[in-house]
């Protein structure tokens, strides 16, 4: 008989096993071939999925590192000397104050003169001295003959001709002088936002320091308005050459020869005597940020610093030097806080014109308006702008800059805030007022999501890994088969079930048994050492009677009795150890604070969750050890100890290192558990009794409240790229020491 071979097996020709075996091994082959393209197409899929989602996380960070984009624009001309600007929210219209004694408003795209009104009294020439208000809403005016006019600058907006049309309104100005005495400069004026009471504070022509105060009140049921003018003096210091109210109409600051600062209190009368502060360098320019709390101040050699008030060691309040900015190369003559964040402008003598971020220390642009001196500054409500008036020309300058108060420093370093005593870490990303200092230390949440992690693996390492190898190793096949699978169902287990469970049942219940839980930790290991020397002393025909595998349920039921011993002696131990109350105990005796929720619940809770996952890898890292192995060990005289501890470990230890890994990364993202079963406080401290807050958790608390392309949405980015780059660096590491173990143990 003719024979023949097909896919290299020999068969009589034509025989129907052939044709059949041909076709199977045909489809098996197409099936392996499609199989291992879906697997290869999968794997790529995967990888670019993963790339793209860390693309889009950059993509969304990477404004966070841009500094500000300044572009200059045409000058607008002007036909008298400017002393001070007040612009539109939307940088469209310019009111300033002229020298000859007129308000003019102007367009800032063409400079058409739209309005003019004159503000100089009878008697007077001319202006000798003005300013504005940051927030664009008056003008004040210093006359040659002595007296101060504040003019009122309401700006409407109108979209009824289907395009935005700018306005300006220029009110009665609010004269301000003396019967008997001129005022001079220098001067400060300020309207209250709340209640528009009027105060201005001017030094008199006989060296005295005078303060008006106009209010207006409205009586309820009539609804008369009754206006009344109060006026207190001051005897001012030599060589006061500026003054500066703050927003609140509380505080007066000065600035004076020698270096020197003066602070008076405003209320309910000029304070008598000042508070002085000395300054490296003489000042020749001031401003306070926004809420009146920090005070920047420009020095003759080109020096920026800011200041803002602290609680000394003697439980003083006094101006202390926060921070300094890179010098100028010429004196800065003026400063305009933003009314929008921490952020200013600086102009000095030369034109240079500088923008700065206080809470977090950055230049965020560094330029030139033209040269020569400015007569007068402004920067847009929106901080979306500068305009500089010098030799009748008034110079634009755009400004893009979405998020000034972010830097590497304020986001990992310890800022000093407004009103801490100390630089510190802290994230607080929202307050009630408009003027709230933003804190976007991301160090905190970086501790948490550690601190979370390390309580929770101080519990699941040991107690996934040990229970792995007794149930691998040591436990009854009919034990082993139930308990496995009983184990690993727990990972099915909602983290926002044991979250709950954490947090409203579990907390309260440590808390009251807290001793109990310390005596548990020195009793179990003494119980189970004492159950295992017992049970060894046991005569060999008792112990014969229970199969081999199964004492785990003699120390269970030792650990149970242990259990209840402890938390029977709970109350008794606290009396005895702690004075009848662990709590204050712990704070006055320790100094530490016992919240309910704390890293000790969520170590509990969470690492309930991560030891399904770290014992389901370890056991089968345990039973794929060959068994040859171990039976050579056992072969050899070893006994059942020495063969797992000296074989079985060491070649499952890649297998091991790799579910702590997986139970690493199990704990860094978890989110629900640590949200709410640790009370959520961003606090920066390694106490188990206090609380935290992670990264994964902070993202999933503020996403929802933060404005899309806004600084808190990009933060929270960061904090989610920052968890991505933590996560592939400790699996990368994790590869090449779980690559290395299984060469090392490869040749057993």
């Amino acid at each position: 008989m003719r024979r023949e071979t097909v896919h290299g097996i020999d068969l009589p020709r034509g025989a129907p096993a052939a044709l059949d075996m041909a076709r199977s091994i045909d489809r098996r082959t197409v099936i392996d071939r499609a199989a291992a393209i879906v697997v290869r197409v999968g794997g790529m899929g995967i990888i670019a999925s993963i790339l793209a989602i860390l693309i889009f996380i950059v993509v969304e960070v990477w404004p966070l590192v841009s500094g500000a984009h300044v572009s200059a624009r045409s000058g607008v001309q002007v036909d008298e000397a400017m002393l001070a600007l007040a612009v539109d929210p939307y940088k469209s219209m310019v009111a300033s104050l002229d020298r000859d004694g007129f308000v003019r408003v102007r367009s800032l795209d063409s400079g058409a003169l739209s309005q003019e009104r004159a503000v100089a009294p009878e008697g007077a020439t001319s202006l000798v001295g003005g300013h504005s208000d940051p927030d664009g809403r008056f003008l004040a005016a210093l006359d040659s003959a002595g007296s101060i006019e504040v003019i009122p600058v309401e700006w409407t907006v109108d979209f009824a001709a289907a395009e935005r049309v700018v306005a300006a309104r220029i009110g009665a100005p609010s004269v301000f002088e003396l019967p008997d005495r001129r005022l001079t400069l220098p001067f400060a004026a300020r309207i209250s936002s709340v209640d528009d009471t009027q105060t201005v504070v001017a030094m008199a022509d006989d060296g005295s320091l005078v303060q008006f105060r106009r209010a207006r009140e409205v009586n309820e049921f009539t609804g008369e308005a009754v206006e009344s003018v109060t006026q207190s003096s001051s005897v001012a210091p030599p060589g006061v050459d500026r003054l500066l109210l703050d927003d609140e109409l509380k505080n007066l600051y000065g600035a004076g020869a020698g270096g020197r600062i003066y602070r008076w209190r405003t209320m309910p009368r000029l304070a008598a005597e000042p508070e002085v502060t000395r300054v490296d360098g003489e000042v020749t320019a001031l401003t306070l940020l926004l809420g009146g709390r920090a005070l920047v101040v420009g020095l003759e050699d080109g020096g920026i610093q800011v200041w803002f008030r602290t609680t000394s060691e003697d439980a003083a309040d006094r101006l202390t030097l926060i921070r300094k900015f890179p010098p100028h190369t010429a004196p800065v003559r003026h400063l305009v806080s933003s009314r929008r964040d921490k952020g200013f402008v600086a102009v000095d003598d030369e034109g240079g014109v500088g923008l700065y971020h206080s809470t977090s220390e950055r230049v965020l642009w560094r330029g030139n308006a033209g040269s020569g001196a400015a007569a007068a500054v402004a920067f847009a409500p929106k901080a979306d702008g500068i305009l500089v008036a010098r030799d009748r020309e008034l110079s634009r300058i755009d400004v893009d800059n979405p998020h000034p108060d972010v830097s590497w420093w304020s986001l990992f370093a310890p800022v000093w805030y407004e009103g801490y005593d100390q630089p510190e870490y802290v994230w607080q990303s929202s307050s009630g007022t408009d003027d709230f200092e933003p804190k976007y230390s991301l160090t905190p949440l970086l501790i948490g999501t550690l601190k979370g992690t390390f309580y929770a693996l101080l519990i699941a390492i040991p107690l996934g890994v040990f229970a792995a190898m007794y149930v691998s190793q040591f436990m009854h096949p009919t034990l082993r088969n139930v308990i496995k699978p009983t184990v690993e169902i727990m990972a099915a287990l909602p983290s926002v079930v044991l979250g709950f469970l954490a947090g409203l049942w579990l907390a309260p219940r440590v808390e009251e048994a807290f001793p109990a839980l310390l005596l548990m930790l020195v009793a179990f290991p003494a119980v189970v050492i004492a159950s295992g020397w017992m049970w060894e002393r046991l005569p060999a025909s008792w112990r014969h009677r229970v199969p081999t595998g199964s004492e785990a349920l003699v120390f269970a039921v030792t650990l149970s009795l242990a259990a209840a011993v402890c938390l029977a002696l709970s109350e008794p131990f606290e009396a005895a150890a702690f004075g009848g109350n662990f709590r204050y105990w712990l704070r006055d005796t320790i100094g530490l604070p016992y919240d309910q929720r704390n890293a000790i619940i969520v170590g509990l809770a969470m690492g309930f969750a991560v030891i399904p996952i770290i014992f389901a890898i370890s056991e089968d890292a345990f039973s794929n050890v060959p068994r040859n192995l171990v039976s050579g060990s056992l072969a050899l005289g070893a006994n059942r100890w020495q063969t797992v501890s000296r074989v079985v470990l060491p070649t499952a230890s890649p297998g091991i290192f790799s579910a702590v890994m997986i139970g690493f990364g199990r704990a860094v993202g978890e989110t629900m558990i640590v949200l709410m079963a640790t009370g959520n406080t961003p606090i920066q401290d390694w106490n188990p009794f206090n609380g935290f807050r992670t990264l994964s958790a902070n993202i999933a608390v503020e996403i929802p409240e933060a404005p899309q392309f806004g600084t808190l949405y990009r933060v929270l980015f960061l904090a989610a790229l920052l968890l991505f780059a933590v996560t592939f660096a400790v699996n990368t590491a994790a590869e090449l020491v779980r690559q290395r173990l299984r060469e090392r143990y490869a040749r057993l």
